[in-house]
């Protein structure tokens, strides 16, 4: 009888616990998107679509800020998914066991690093590398300048300066969960490859990859999340400037720094309501590419049980 009210007393706390959490992402998201309400319902789809910001006179658009936080955010996978994949090959499939852990621990502890101390390293470092060194490169060396990626004057905060930033910051993860795949990737699927003469190289692209594709998409995913919610370091880097330019090294917007650098001086409630309704945007959009992720990396360790 004590062993079943003890059962009884276990399943109900565990259940609350796990209640909990859809619980408070649920007030969580009716307390935005109430507060969000009024500028939703005043401007329409046309919050989305304009590009015109003016408290003064109470008209509100959004699309710079969902331009900028876009357009970082894929210059970030761009840049950190082959980086982050090389990582994860290197550490599941030609790394000693020596070696193994101690690389894993050092790429996973980037993402245990403030993102003010990305944002301090990335004005003091980043940012005079750029001006001075990198950027010069691209326009004489390269001759991009004449592309509309890279025209216009070269402030420093910029667009690229963001992406680049954001592409350190989401490495270790996308990292963390493609190591991870490929681990589960069953040892047949090697030795199969391998007995029909296939070369170390040929086994990982032909046979261990197609495999964990799924989960490795998952985790890009993930790091895309990530990157559209950062907010500290890219409000450092970015410019802050709500305009849409083709430029990289124009000065930008995100939704996530657009809500950080104005809703401590927001007065009017449509203000107020506006920038609500940016982190409403924002929200959705993060929960719908990390509900994507988990469902693929879920997906690819089923695979791999099965």
């Amino acid at each position: 009888m004590v062993s079943r009210t003890g059962d009884r007393v276990y399943r109900g706390a565990i259940t609350f616990f796990a209640v909990c959490i859809p619980a408070l992402l649920l007030l969580v998201a009716l307390e935005v998107f109430a507060g969000a309400w009024p500028a939703l319902a005043k401007f329409g789809l046309g919050f989305i679509t304009s590009s015109e910001w003016d408290p003064v006179a109470g008209t509100f658009g959004v699309a710079p800020a969902i331009y900028g936080t876009l357009v970082s955010s894929a210059i970030a996978l761009v840049l950190a998914t082959p980086l982050a994949l090389g990582v994860a090959i290197f550490l599941s499939e030609f790394a000693p066991r020596w070696l193994r852990q101690p690389v894993a621990f050092l790429v996973d502890l980037l993402a245990a690093v403030p993102s003010v101390v990305y944002g301090l390293w990335g004005v003091f470092v980043l940012i005079p590398l750029l001006r001075e060194s990198v950027v010069p490169f691209f326009r004489d060396t390269l001759h991009l300048g004449a592309t509309p990626l890279f025209t216009g004057p070269n402030y420093g905060p910029s667009m690229l300066a963001a992406g680049l930033i954001l592409a350190i910051m989401v490495l270790p993860y996308i990292s963390a969960v493609a190591r991870e795949v490929l681990l589960a990737v069953p040892r047949s699927q090697r030795e199969a490859a391998l007995a029909l003469g296939a070369t170390r190289w040929e086994t990982i692209r032909d046979a261990v990859i197609p495999f964990a594709r799924t989960g490795i998409l998952g985790g890009v995913i993930l790091g895309l999340g990530r990157a559209l919610g950062e907010t500290m370091a890219v409000t450092m880097l970015i410019g802050n400037r709500h305009e849409i330019s083709s430029s990289l090294l124009a000065p930008g917007y995100t939704m996530a720094s657009m809500i950080a650098n104005q809703f401590a001086e927001a007065t009017g409630d449509m203000h107020l309501s506006a920038l609500m309704a940016v982190g409403a945007v924002l929200l959705v959009v993060t929960l719908v590419v990390n509900a994507i992720a988990r469902w693929l990396v879920w997906r690819v360790s089923r695979e791999a049980r099965a």
